[in-house]
C-alpha cells in the first residue's frame, strides 16, 4: 500500500471507527445504573486515606 491509499483510509474510514469508538464510551460512562458504581469509586481514594491513620 502507498501513502496515499494508507492517508485515504485515515481521512476517511478511520476517522469514522474513531468517532464511534467515542460514541460508545460516552454511552457506556453516562449508562443507566452507573451513577452509584462511580460514586463509589470516587470515595475509595477516601476510605484508604481513612484505613492508614487507624
Amino acid at each position: 500500500m502507498t501513502y496515499d491509499s494508507l492517508r485515504h483510509f485515515a481521512d476517511s474510514w478511520g476517522l469514522l471507527i474513531l468517532f464511534v469508538i467515542f460514541l460508545l464510551i460516552v454511552v457506556f460512562v453516562f449508562r443507566p445504573g452507573s451513577t452509584k458504581l462511580y460514586r463509589r469509586m470516587s470515595r475509595l481514594p477516601l476510605e484508604d486515606d481513612k484505613k492508614e491513620k487507624d
